[in-house]
């Protein structure tokens, strides 16, 4: 499996920015879809983002859908989460994954390989 670790998250106030990184290390990192999912306080994980092997597609949960980019550099076996305008309700903890799957995945059980999240805190 490849083994994902995230950072780049933190406090911000609503309709700050910030970007999260995941830096993936083990196996072939351009053989992996990439994804971010994100779980609030008592709420199941939810799927935020995804972005294809060669970065040829992207696709988006639709509460993100126009504020939140996902890209990936294969060279430096990289997945990056770009977040903008964020509100309070983006509060969670943020999750990288990682599948050797095909087509547009979304569910967290597609998904074999997870980072250890991180925090992202979006005050009003």
């Amino acid at each position: 499996q490849v083994q994902l670790v995230e950072s780049g998250g933190g406090l911000v106030q609503a309709g700050g920015s910030l970007r999260l990184s995941c830096a993936a290390s083990g196996r072939t990192f351009s053989n992996y879809i990439m994804g971010w999912f994100r779980q609030a306080p008592g709420k199941e994980r939810e799927f935020v983002a995804a972005i294809t092997r060669s970065a040829g597609s992207t696709y988006y949960a639709d509460s993100v859908k126009g504020r939140f980019t996902i890209s990936r550099d294969n060279a430096k076996n990289t997945v990056y989460l770009q977040m903008n305008s964020l509100k309070p309700e983006d509060t969670a903890v943020y999750y990288c994954a990682a599948t050797r799957g095909y087509g547009l995945p979304r569910e967290a059980t597609n998904f074999g390989s997870w980072g250890q999240g991180t925090q992202v805190t979006v005050s009003s």
